[in-house]
């Protein structure tokens, strides 16, 4: 049965409110729409959605002392895949759907790895750097050793959606993948051409590793000092994923120290990343801020699909993309 009048939230947590003319235009199929506010603190954000029946958020904290205080509540729906900035067990346990978008970036942050991947081994950074300051010389003593992706193995670390894709990618180059994910039904890794191998055998043979993993307690720090040391002197590592996945002091332990050859990160442990963190001065890294997940078509599907989800809620229908499957709605929806 379709639900009159719901009010409906996007809550962020920075200064700068960007329109929501998509969802919107999205929304209005319920005769809804949203109000977007800013709230960075627990305190704000119970004050900002305390008459709200479906929340729309990408980076706000949706603790348990939030989400108990919010009766009203129907949906927590999350721009992006990663959840881990809401509680899904008081989630569940306040009759609260939460709901992710899981399919809007693949192909960015497949690309984005792999991109990230091809700068490093071809130190892209360093030879335009170097031509820009010193202008036109032979630099082969500066590119010295340069490896070749072709013949290579790739070790993915979390082979869902976007670890396959980045294994298809990299297939395309000619190089080898092997993998861990011992959550991943092992015909689609199979049919990625994924060789399924414990942690420990794919930082032992891999030359480079591409970072897709959720994040949650059994992903937190997967990659850490005693998985750097294993790694090849030679090798490299990317991380498109979150930022808690990898210990980023031990990754600065591990260029320092030479255990590797580089690394590309677009996420971090704490962001925005220090002003003085190590990473930023490290001429064998490549950073970015977090936006592996981003183009102009992408921000279009993720809005769009946030709020048609918000619209089947309103209708009277479950969402698409339920995160807490177990969960019993505080109202009776369809499938």
């Amino acid at each position: 049965m379709e639900q009159k009048g719901l009010k409906v939230k996007r809550i962020d947590k920075g200064s700068t409110l960007d329109p929501v003319t998509v969802e919107n235009i999205a929304l209005a199929k319920a005769n809804l729409t949203v109000e977007r506010v800013n709230a960075a603190t627990e305190g704000e954000v119970v004050a900002a959605a305390k008459d709200t029946d479906i929340i729309l958020t990408r980076y706000a904290q949706m603790s348990r002392s939030v989400v108990e205080k919010l009766p009203k509540l129907q949906a927590i729906i999350r721009y992006g895949i990663g959840y881990d900035t809401i509680d899904v067990d008081a989630a569940t346990d306040n009759k609260v759907i939460v709901v992710n978008v899981p399919d809007f970036c693949y192909e960015e942050v497949s690309n984005h790895a792999l991109g990230m991947l091809l700068m490093l081994t071809r130190k892209l950074m360093l030879q335009s750097n170097t031509l820009k300051k010193d202008g036109w010389k032979p630099a082969y003593s500066l590119i010295t050793p340069m490896g070749s992706v072709t013949g290579q193995t790739l070790g993915i670390i979390g082979c869902g959606h976007i670890g396959r894709i980045v294994a298809r990618k990299a297939q395309c180059f000619g190089m080898n993948v092997i993998g861990y994910d011992p959550h991943v039904d092992t015909k689609l890794t199979d049919e990625a051409g994924i060789k399924l191998k414990s942690v420990p055998e794919v930082m032992k043979e891999s030359d480079y590793i591409s970072c897709n993993p959720l994040l949650w307690n059994e992903t937190f720090h997967i990659v850490g000092e005693k998985e750097f040391k294993m790694m090849k002197p030679t090798g490299f590592i990317v991380n498109t994923s979150r930022g808690p996945v990898i210990d980023q002091l031990a990754l600065v332990k591990a260029l320092k120290e030479k255990w590797i050859a580089g690394a590309g990160i677009d996420v971090f442990e704490k962001e925005p990343i220090a002003p003085d963190d190590p990473l930023l001065k490290m001429d064998n890294v490549i950073l970015t801020p977090h936006t592996a997940f981003y183009s102009d078509a992408s921000d279009i599907r993720v809005r769009t699909s946030v709020a048609q989800e918000a619209v089947r809620i309103a209708l009277g229908h479950l969402p698409k993309n339920i995160v807490n499957k177990g969960v019993k709605p505080k109202v009776n929806l369809l499938p």
